[in-house]
């Protein structure tokens, strides 16, 4: 997922922020569902009658499990009012109703390049039009708007994300394979993970930090839905999968990963109201720059194709031609290798960039810009 063998691809590292306490090594692939055949298939059980109960914690434990399938029921009837299936030309994912002037969020790899789209409610009904109203990829996020608010759509509830916890139980709603209005229940594996996508063209991909980890199972077409706790809030929006080399590629069941719900909010907020993102918060060195490989195609940095014009790296002295080897105490090998180190960061944050002028080694103090 490094971007080994990306050399000659270009991209901006201005892509690339936040905050994020881990990184993880693993395949990832963007959860947005094409046309799929499904197989399905029933099975039965044995049938068996178990001892009634002896002990008072056995006798208690059914009433747990019903107090804890009324919490999932009261969650599923709060919160599926506020999920919709997106329908794009060639893709097909989910959304969150963002709030009661039809505003729904989503994933960008989901709208893509299109933008009109039609739109179903997850309890049902006609289908509805839709319209970009922007697109951040660099953060995966977009926001359309409804042309009209049926009866039943209602705003989801956005949880301060900064407040989850490993161990919470949540559940992931959404389309996946086109299955619309599918719940699947987990819980929080990690949070602060830092994770870079690959793309299906082969090109680099964006890192994303402070992603939150859940077991409940992500699967194509869950993109932009809602991960919510049973609270009825939504915690983050499902957009990663982990897959499994070992596997040829498949998915590695139980690792999904959602973009917190506060960083919805940040970049969701700017579009409706600005109609664009003017506040990222995402650190960048203000360069185009591209993964450059030694004489055995192994990635051996980051090479400087154009330093913005009094740009963080051009104050700093960098220009093109110069190789980039590492960030503070990361080594720098790939695109991805920087991604992930400034995610680690803030704009304005200073930090000491290492780099190859010809054969000369040099180093330089720079204050990060913003994206």
């Amino acid at each position: 997922m490094d971007g080994s063998r990306n050399h000659g691809r270009v991209l901006s590292s201005r892509v690339l922020s936040g905050r994020a306490r881990r990184r993880l090594p693993v395949a990832l692939t963007t959860a947005v569902c094409g046309a799929v055949l499904l197989t399905l298939s029933g099975c039965s059980g044995s049938g068996g009658v178990s001892a009634a109960p002896k002990a008072t914690a056995e006798a208690g434990a059914p009433v747990a499990r019903q107090d804890l399938e009324s919490d999932y029921q009261r969650v599923i009837r709060n919160v599926l009012p506020s999920v919709v299936q997106i329908d794009a030309s060639s893709s097909l994912g989910s959304g969150i109703v963002y709030d009661d002037r039809g505003h729904v969020v989503t994933n960008a790899h989901v709208v893509a390049r299109e933008r009109d789209f039609k739109v179903t409610a997850a309890t049902g009904g006609a289908a509805l039009g839709a319209r970009l109203v922007a697109a951040y990829p660099e953060q995966d996020l977009a926001v359309i708007k409804l042309d009209r608010v049926p009866d039943g759509l209602r705003p989801a509830r956005f949880a301060d994300s900064s407040r989850v916890e490993v161990g919470r139980i949540v559940l992931a709603m959404g389309s996946p394979l086109g299955l619309s209005s599918s719940v699947t229940q987990g819980i929080v594996s990690a949070v602060g993970r830092t994770v870079s996508t690959g793309r299906s063209d082969g090109g680099t991909g964006v890192t994303l930090a402070n992603m939150v980890q859940t077991s409940a199972a992500i699967n194509p077409g869950n993109s932009g839905g809602a991960l919510v706790n049973l609270d009825s809030e939504v915690i983050g929006i499902p957009t990663l999968a982990a897959t499994d080399p070992q596997m040829g590629g498949g998915p590695a069941a139980g690792i999904g990963f959602a973009i917190p719900s506060s960083a919805v909010r940040t970049i969701a907020d700017q579009i409706v109201r600005d109609g664009r993102v003017t506040d990222s918060g995402r650190a960048a060195l203000d360069i185009t720059a591209r993964t450059v490989v030694d004489d055995d195609f192994e990635p051996s940095g980051v090479a400087v194709v154009s330093a913005e014009e009094n740009g963080a790296a051009a104050r700093a002295g960098l220009r093109a031609g110069d190789i980039i080897t590492a960030l503070d105490d990361a080594e720098i090998t790939t695109i991805t290798s920087l991604s992930e180190a400034l995610a680690e960061h803030k704009p304005g944050d200073r930090v000491r960039v290492a780099y190859l002028r010809g054969d000369e080694r040099r180093t330089a103090e720079v204050t990060l810009g913003e994206l």
